[in-house]
């Protein structure tokens, strides 16, 4: 199994983005983005002060995504969530769900919060299955607001931080 890599996300990385907001990337997510909500979006990547990380996917070097982590109030409670993106030509060789492995022992690393969140939409089928390879346990569907303004219907995937994800292994820089 090829292995695979995550790097803080950097001012080069704009181009990725720009690459995963496609109709095929973001149909489950509304559609793609005007070109200043990217660049916004960006400029949210970047930013050291707020807690979390977001990385790029690298697959032999190459860019395959981008992954990350924040923080989320979700049900009374400071949490953190994670997304995922991976480009087209490198699903289904296992590597959303290794890098969600690894982005949950960086953020449980972290010793932060207590739970790391993934929602992906229930019309979703991969994601779910990247949720479930990754070792995160279904707590149920949800209405989630995304983006602003917009509720779609999700599943809560969660993973306690306490432990390591019992997922695939990689190697996280």
């Amino acid at each position: 199994m090829t292995e695979i890599r995550l790097r803080p996300w950097a001012a080069q990385d704009l181009p990725l983005l720009r690459a995963q907001n496609t109709a095929e990337m973001t149909a489950h997510l509304g559609g793609p983005e005007a070109e200043s909500a990217l660049l916004d979006r960006h400029r949210r990547y970047l930013d050291t002060t707020e807690p979390g990380q977001m990385y790029v996917v690298l697959l032999d070097e190459v860019a395959a995504g981008g992954i990350g982590y924040w923080e989320r109030q979700w049900r009374g409670e400071l949490v953190y969530e994670t997304g995922w993106h991976v480009l087209p030509g490198f699903q289904g060789r296992g590597i959303a769900s290794r890098a969600a492995a690894q982005v949950a022992r960086l953020a449980a690393a972290e010793g932060v919060h207590r739970e790391l969140h993934a929602f992906p939409p229930v019309t979703n089928g991969a994601s779910i299955a990247v949720c479930r390879k990754a070792g995160f346990s279904l707590r149920g569907e949800c209405d989630f607001e995304y983006p602003k303004g917009t509720w779609i219907r999700c599943e809560d995937w969660w993973l306690p931080l306490t432990r390591a994800p019992q997922g695939p292994a990689g190697h996280a820089s």
